[in-house]
Order: C-alpha cells, then structure tokens, then sequence
C-alpha cells in the first residue's frame, strides 16, 4: 500500500456513500442498495469497481441527467419463470437487486427462474447478483452488456462491451464459488485504477489501430472513447492464445443482454449523442437462478460442489508454489482481512470523496486522510 493510500473504516464509508446517494436523490432504501453493491467490490479487493468509481460513474452521470435517481422498475412482460423488465434509466444496483430477487423467487417457486432488463445503467459488480443466488441455495448466472470496448478476433475496433459472464454456485464452505470477470484481458475500471495511482497498464491487454500494444494509461482512457484503443479479449489479439473463446463469451453475453429483451447493443451503448452530448447508455442485463433443491437438493449440491473445490486446491502444485485458490476465495480472505480495518482509499479518491462531501453538504463527516 502506498504511502498517499488512507484505510476508511466501514463503519464512516458505508454511511457516507449511503448519504451521499440519498443526498443525489435515490430514495433512502435504494441509497442502501447502491452502497451495499459499491463497496462489496472494496470488500472483495477488486478496487477496480469499488468506492473510487462513485463519483467519476454513479455520482457524475446523476448530476449529467443520464441517469435518474429515483429508479423505476416496470415489468414489461412476465411468465412464471421468466420476466422482461425495463430499468427505464433508473440505479442499476437497484435494478440488478431486484431483478436477481425475482428471478431466485421464480427459482423457489419453479425451480428456475430468469429475468432479461432493458434500459439500465451500470450495475456495479456482477458477482453481487451471483452471490445472491449463491447464498439462497441458487446456481445463479449475470451477464450485461457494455459502451463498446473489445475488438473481435483479428479486428481493431472496439466492437463489444467487456461483457462478465458471472457464476455463483453454493457450496458447504465458508465461501461460496464465485467466477466473476471480463471477458476482456482487463476492463475500463482497471485501467481506471492504473491511470489514478500512475501505472502503466500492461502490454498485451490493449491495442491501437495498427494492432499494437498500447501501456499509456491515461491516452489508453480517451483513446477508447474515440476509437483509437481496443480491449483485447481473454486469451489476446489473434488466435495464437485462443483470444477467439474470449470473443465468442463476449458476443454470447452481448446477444442475451440485448436479444432476450429486444434492447442496444454494442454501439447503441457509447453514452454518446449525434451531437457529442451525453445521454443515457440504456444497457441490457440478464439473471438466471437455478434451484438446486429441484436437482439433487441444496444439502448435497453444496457438498458436491465443496469436495470438487477441495480437491482442485489440494491437487499438486506447480514448482515453486504455495497454494491453488478457486473462485471466490481470495475475494474471502481479503474480506476476512479488511472487515476489522476498512477500504484503503487513493489521494485522488481522497479528493473525490472531499469534493463530493462539500458539493452535497455533508458536513457531518470528516475523514481520517484530512487530519
């Protein structure tokens, strides 16, 4: 940890953004919500999505006007096991919260239940609605698209969004199994958090239009915005590292966030007008819970899925080696360590958090970075 990098206590962040939230007009309960799904991410070390994305995603586009505060979640279609609902530009937490209820509600009722949503915002971190289902006893399974980043298989033009395709699958252990990622090699957050702390981001994960890489953190930001970078998808540019199974995930989830519910996809999404001017991105998610107690039952589901975790972790290590994780554990451990400390925030998020604090009059709080 750096030397500018502050520890804030859970028990000053997850009241400040609460307020902070209410205080942009999400009604109190939501603002809960949206905190809640926020700093899961600094829960589980994934900085990449946490509370240093506030105000420069959530925070800027409410003030902007492309994203509204008070959300409205409209059931545009409805079967016992399926749903289409439009997010009508509403808190995407909000969204994915209760689109994931809903779908583990028809999963309990009929032991599957799936959800499409049209006309959302970000939603945060994915692996928040496969915990859900996780922990209800659901296999559950989210994906969303995104503004336009990745470049197909020997192209150079961000063409797909970093589309997570997201699994959460109960097990008996104190964690339960949770793949969560891109299916880029990295993701705007990331190379967001790069530029804030000055690293350059590594060669291989993006391309310019000459198919090269490109490590300028702060050009690799603008330059996705005019075109002129491209995410490389999981596996790398070309075919040598399989980057096509990386491609072909992206697409897969590109397809059922858009197609199930009839929405945009891929350059619908960039947040941009005919005119240069901002407007809502109206992304498209998608939730499937699947009852485990309608298979083999919660009970030994959970057992099974433990012994296949425990034997993966003790099978034998490579040279020089300590340990194999499986999904979801090191996101644990890093819970376990932070949950009596609190979330290491960056000078320049430090900054964010002040000026946010004085814009919304939220004088009650003083951080600990500021003595």
């Amino acid at each position: 940890m750096s030397a500018d990098t502050a520890i804030v206590s859970w028990d000053l962040l997850i009241p400040f953004i609460t307020d902070a939230f209410a205080a942009c007009g999400v009604p109190r309960e939501e603002a809960a919500i949206c905190a809640d799904v926020l700093l899961e991410s600094d829960r589980r070390g994934i900085e990449s999505h946490g509370v240093n994305r506030f105000k420069p995603i959530y925070y800027d586009r409410i003030r902007a006007g492309i994203q509204q505060p008070v959300t409205h979640f409209e059931i545009v279609r409805e079967t016992p096991t399926t749903a289409v609902v439009d997010g009508h530009d509403g808190m995407g937490q909000v969204i994915g919260h209760r689109a994931m209820t809903m779908a583990i509600q028809k999963a309990k009722a009929m032991g599957m239940g799936m959800v499409a949503v049209r006309n959302s915002t970000h939603y945060g971190i994915a692996g928040y609605y496969a915990s859900m289902a996780a922990r209800a006893g659901c296999v559950g399974i989210t994906g969303t698209n995104a503004r336009p980043s990745i470049a197909p298989t020997f192209g150079v033009e961000n063409m797909l969004g970093t589309n997570p395709l997201t699994i959460g699958l109960p097990t008996d252990e104190d964690f339960n199994f949770i793949l969560d990622c891109a299916t880029s090699v990295t993701q705007r957050g990331k190379i967001e958090y790069y530029e804030r702390i000055g690293k350059p981001t590594p060669a291989g994960q993006v391309i310019g239009p000459d198919g090269e890489s490109l490590t300028d953190s702060a050009y690799i930001l603008r330059a996705l915005t005019t075109g002129d970078a491209a995410l490389t998808p999981l596996g790398g540019a070309g075919e040598e590292m399989a980057g096509y199974k990386g491609y072909g995930y992206a697409t897969v989830v590109e397809v059922l966030s858009a197609a199930l519910q009839a929405g945009n996809y891929m350059g619908m999404l960039t947040g941009v007008g005919e005119h240069g001017e901002k407007v809502p991105y109206h992304l498209g998610h998608f939730f499937l819970a699947v009852d485990t107690a309608a298979f083999s039952g919660e009970d030994a589901f959970r057992k099974t899925a433990g012994d296949i975790c425990r034997a993966l972790r003790a099978s034998r290590k490579a040279p020089g080696q300590s340990r194999i994780y499986t999904a979801g554990e090191k996101e644990w451990e890093i819970w376990q360590q932070r949950k009596g400390t609190g979330v290491p925030v960056t000078a320049p998020v430090q900054r964010e958090l002040c000026a946010v604090r004085d814009e919304l009059g939220l004088t009650q709080y003083r951080f600990p970075f500021e003595a």
